[in-house]
């Protein structure tokens, strides 16, 4: 009987076209994946500004491994911390300019430490609809009540706050939207919070490296500086080319989290060697300029090549340009397809994005030459 409900719904997935695959990719991170032996360009890293593979942080690694070994040993809370984990998270601190900064191992786990930390049964979070699973699951940890307001609708939000009389609130939203590139209003948003007396959390993941001034993200990109009210989460494992994730806010919520956090707690900390290779590439990163003006510049170059076919796309400042297909079928057709001509550009479909908006999630990084996206683009011309 078990067996056989988990069978039932792996055949109801596969008759939706809703089966997820993993190819083995046997090449390091980078605008090429070697798959089954063959070459592929590659749109679907996370890696913007093309610092994964960056030749100075293999001499990093190589470093520490030497000084402090692989292993960290311990949660930060016991024997872990490393003089390398405090360096990097004064480190964050000071390039996002708030007081301190928390470091956990990965973005998710910073999500379902902030939330349930700062909020409990009979507060609220306010989320909009179209935030990150790992937000959402932060707020069912958490036992708030969960209000989800239309996607970028602050008018929506302000009203939901407005109705809300009792305990505290905290307003919860990506900060790039990881399907499709669009950014949250923050000063907006941050006026609501102030407004209604209410946490404002700003997941980052995206904006992070790539928006903002020498790179410190979508609040600097905004305008806005780190407020105390004003929780801001960024992972390390996109734009700056490692993984890992930080917090940053003031002293005192971040003691709290630090204190309280589950996620931060009771979990082993990063490995050294993680933690050196980020260190060196944040040095890269708040200088990349160029790389972020290069990455904008193949956003503009794609968008415009687009505009000449069939395809559905939306224009982002960002590394995230999709292309809406519809259907699930479509999609993967679509996928295969551009696999066939040597191209590895993911299908996303529901549950991540919604029903009927199935889309190519077309992934830039500064490391793409301008050649490599005209031959994408000709690529999805002919295949109209």
């Amino acid at each position: 009987m078990l067996f056989e409900s988990i069978r039932q719904s792996l055949n109801h997935l596969a008759d939706a076209h809703l089966l997820r695959e993993r190819r083995v990719v046997q090449s390091p991170c980078g605008t090429q994946a070697v798959i089954n032996g063959k070459t592929f360009l590659s749109f679907c890293s996370n890696d913007y500004l093309g610092l994964a593979n960056n030749p100075a942080l293999t001499e990093a690694v190589c470093r520490a491994v030497r000084q402090w070994g692989a292993g960290s040993g311990g949660s930060h809370v016991v024997g872990g911390h490393t003089g390398l984990h405090a360096q990097l998270e004064e480190t964050l601190a000071t390039f996002v300019g708030s007081e301190r900064a928390l470091c956990f191992n990965t973005g998710y786990m910073a999500n379902l430490g902030i939330v349930p930390t700062l909020v409990r049964r009979g507060d609220t979070v306010f989320a909009d609809r179209l935030n990150h699973a790992s937000l959402i699951d932060a707020t069912l940890l958490s036992r708030a009540a969960n209000k989800r307001y239309r996607h970028g609708d602050t008018a929506h939000l302000a009203e939901l706050l407005t109705q809300t009389k009792s305990g505290k609130k905290l307003i919860l939203t990506d900060a790039v939207f990881s399907m499709d590139g669009d950014i949250a209003d923050i000063p907006q948003l941050f006026a609501l919070a102030e407004r209604h007396d209410a946490w404002l959390v700003v997941d980052d993941a995206h904006g992070f490296g790539v928006l903002g001034k020498n790179g410190r993200g979508t609040l600097s990109h905004s305008g806005m500086p780190l407020h105390p009210r004003i929780i801001y989460m960024a992972t390390l494992g996109k734009a700056a080319g490692v993984s890992g994730a930080f917090v940053a806010a003031n002293a005192l919520v971040t003691e709290w989290l630090r204190q309280r956090a589950r996620t931060y707690i009771f979990t082993t900390a990063d490995s050294p060697l993680v933690v050196a290779a980020l260190l060196c590439n944040l040095q890269w990163l708040a200088q990349g300029d160029h790389l972020r003006t290069h990455l904008l510049s193949l956003a503009a170059q794609l968008h415009a090549g687009l505009s000449r076919t069939r395809w559905q796309t939306k224009m982002s400042p960002t590394a995230i340009q999709p292309v809406i297909i519809g259907s699930n079928e479509d999609v993967l057709r679509v996928s295969d397809a551009l696999l066939g001509r040597g191209f590895f550009v993911p299908a996303i479909r529901p549950p991540t994005v919604p029903e009927g908006s199935a889309r190519l999630r077309i992934s830039l990084s500064a490391a793409h030459t301008a050649h490599q996206v005209d031959l994408l683009v000709n690529a999805l011309e002919e295949l109209q």
